[in-house]
């Protein structure tokens, strides 16, 4: 794995909401650290309600990482566009990330531990 890159259980309850709405609950949640960057949670899709993402053409790629596909969040009132990612085919030293999800956070979504 790359020297900067950390993944580790992400210890308790983990909630992700948009726009009010709970989108999923998670006590296995991982924690992805890199650099200097803060901590990012990547959820399972198992405990996510995938009905509220619509997949979108969108892709970018991290050297470490490999290639990123993203979800926009669909709610009632609104679409949040490419605010989920999901590296599908990580690059096997990150590959603890395959089938987890994660959120861009800020006004209408937040991630936050119970």
């Amino acid at each position: 794995m790359a020297d900067h890159i950390r993944i580790r259980d992400a210890e308790g309850t983990w909630s992700v909401r948009a726009g009010g709405a709970v989108l999923g609950e998670s006590d296995n949640a991982l924690e992805l650290a890199e650099g200097s960057y803060p901590p990012v949670i990547y959820f399972p899709r198992s405990d996510i309600a995938m009905a509220f993402l619509e997949r979108s053409d969108k892709t970018t790629v991290c050297p470490h990482k490999g290639t990123a596909s993203y979800y926009s969040i669909v709610t009632k009132s609104t679409v949040l566009k490419d605010a989920v990612w999901s590296y599908e085919s990580p690059n096997e030293d990150v590959s603890r990330i395959t089938d987890h999800l994660a959120f861009y956070t800020g006004e209408l979504i937040t991630v936050e531990q119970l």
